[in-house]
């Protein structure tokens, strides 16, 4: 297995932000049931989905190179992610 190049690095990160953004979206259960117009899970289901958003962009964080010690992440902000993982944990915790 090779490094990680800085275009897939890019990709990893942006699509970090499809999790940022259900938690940011659906950040209480009233406003998750109105959003799913028909499709609505309990909300020890909704609360479930919440934390595997929250445990993906933990794991994101996470990344390393092939040394397993140094950090794939150079000068990326994770300002929203930080956030989206404390409003996710207290949705579920």
């Amino acid at each position: 297995m090779e490094e990680k190049t800085a275009d897939e690095i890019a990709q990893i990160f942006s699509a970090a932000g499809d999790n940022v953004n259900v938690i940011n979206l659906h950040a209480n259960y009233a406003a998750y049931k109105a959003s799913t117009k028909g499709y609505v899970q309990t909300e020890t289901e909704w609360k479930d989905w919440i934390k595997s958003n929250v445990t993906h962009l933990e794991l994101i964080k996470a990344y390393k190179k092939l040394d397993k010690e140094t950090s794939i992440w150079t000068t990326e902000s994770f300002t929203n992610i930080n956030a989206a993982i404390t409003k996710g944990k207290i949705i579920y915790e």
